[in-house]
Parts: C-alpha cells; structure tokens; sequence
C-alpha cells in the first residue's frame, strides 16, 4: 500500500509540474525525432558494414587443409580482420600458447590457439591438454576476455566437454567451414558471445597501463606474408 501510494503521489506530482511548465511539450517531439534520427543512423551504418563484411574474403576447406599450419595461422588472422578485429600472427616458440591475438570494436582481447591438422577431421583429434594450455595463459598471459582454439579436424568429447564447462570456445571444422567458406562472422559461431556495440571506426582507446597483451595491434597489411585469398 505504501508503495501503491507513493507511486500515485509522484504520478500527480509530475501532471502538477508539466501543467506549470507547459513548454515541455514543445521540446519532446524534437527530441525523440533526434533520438529516432540517431538511431536509425546508427542501424544503418551497421547495416552498410555487414554488407562490405559478407563481401569479403572467402577460404574453402580444401584449400585450408592444404595449408601449412603457419599459414593456417595467418588465414585466421585474416578471417578476424575481415570480421572487423585488430589482429596479429603471434605464434612461434614461446607464444604461451596464442597463434593469434585480435582486439574488437569494444576493446574486448581475444586469443586464438590454431591446430591445423593435414588429414582434416581424420587427423589426431584434439584433447583436453591443449584447452587446458590455453585456458591457463588466455588471461592471465595476455589479458583476454575470450579464449578460443580453433582447428580444422575435430575435438575429442571430453575435450568439447571442458571446454564448455571452463569457457573455452571450440570452433572445429563444420564451424569453420561456416566461418571461413561461407561467411558468417565469428561471434555467431560462438556460444554466449554477443557483438560489439561499437563498428570498427567506432574502436575504444585503451587506456595507457593496460596490459601489454592489449597494445595496440599492427595495422592490415604490415604481417610479413600475404593475406589468404
């Protein structure tokens, strides 16, 4: 009762003061005209953005499993630019276990572990030491808020099992073929993984001080190799 009755108190409150200051009402079209005019423009940009994105790069499995399993890193690194990150090859010797490192419109950090495999989803599947590899150093290593190991063969059971329950994200070869043949973009093939609410021009600064995992990520083009076609 008590809160029925203060709710009805400030609805009369609020028709008192809008009767005195009438003037508002002149202002409230204007500015939900803005705001609708904002948010259209917004829409539309994002609608502009996804049509250049699908009209971008496109690697059929074939040609992925005939890669070497460096330049299977690299195509990744391409297929997340396309997809709008900031991305680097940083696989090698001592890569605590990050191929690839790309940062999206919203700052988030993504690490990407690649296990490219010859014989395709006939090849060694992949088990639970290689997600628990990854998992160990995605954040505290290199500051990032997705893990991600991605392959072109296929993940053991209690390999998909782990990584479901530890949030570890598994993209094997019907996810990729998705992904890198026919163009969906990558938080689209993941579980829980929502879209930046920014568009690439929109990227957040970091902020100075942040972990040396989220400096800034080369421009496109400056990697050594070229990028898969």
């Amino acid at each position: 009762m008590a809160a029925g009755t203060a709710v009805v108190g400030f609805g009369l409150w609020l028709g008192a003061w809008l009767n005195k200051h009438w003037g508002i009402y002149s202002v409230v079209p204007q500015v939900a005209f803005m705001l609708l005019a904002v948010w259209g423009l917004a829409g539309e940009q994002r609608r502009r953005w996804e049509e250049r994105r699908t009209r971008g790069m496109r690697i059929p499995l074939k040609k992925i499993d005939a890669l070497h399993h460096r330049d299977f890193e690299f195509a990744i690194r391409d297929l997340m630019r396309r997809d709008g990150f900031e991305a680097e090859q940083v696989g090698g010797a001592h890569d605590d276990a990050c191929d690839v490192r790309g940062v999206d419109a919203d700052g988030r950090i993504w690490v990407v572990q690649c296990k490219h495999r010859r014989d395709g989803w006939e090849g060694k599947p992949i088990g639970v030491d290689a997600l628990q590899q990854l998992k160990g150093t995605a954040e505290p290593v290199h500051g990032a808020r997705f893990a991600v190991m991605v392959t072109n063969g296929r993940f053991t059971l209690p390999a998909l099992e782990w990584g479901e329950t530890y949030k570890v994200h598994l993209i094997d070869r019907g996810r990729l073929e998705l992904w890198a043949a026919e163009g969906r973009p990558l938080w689209k093939l993941l579980e829980g993984v929502k879209p930046t609410r920014r568009l690439p021009g929109q990227r957040r600064r970091r902020r100075r001080g942040q972990t040396r995992a989220a400096a800034a990520v080369p421009p496109s083009g400056r990697q050594g190799r070229p990028r898969a076609r």
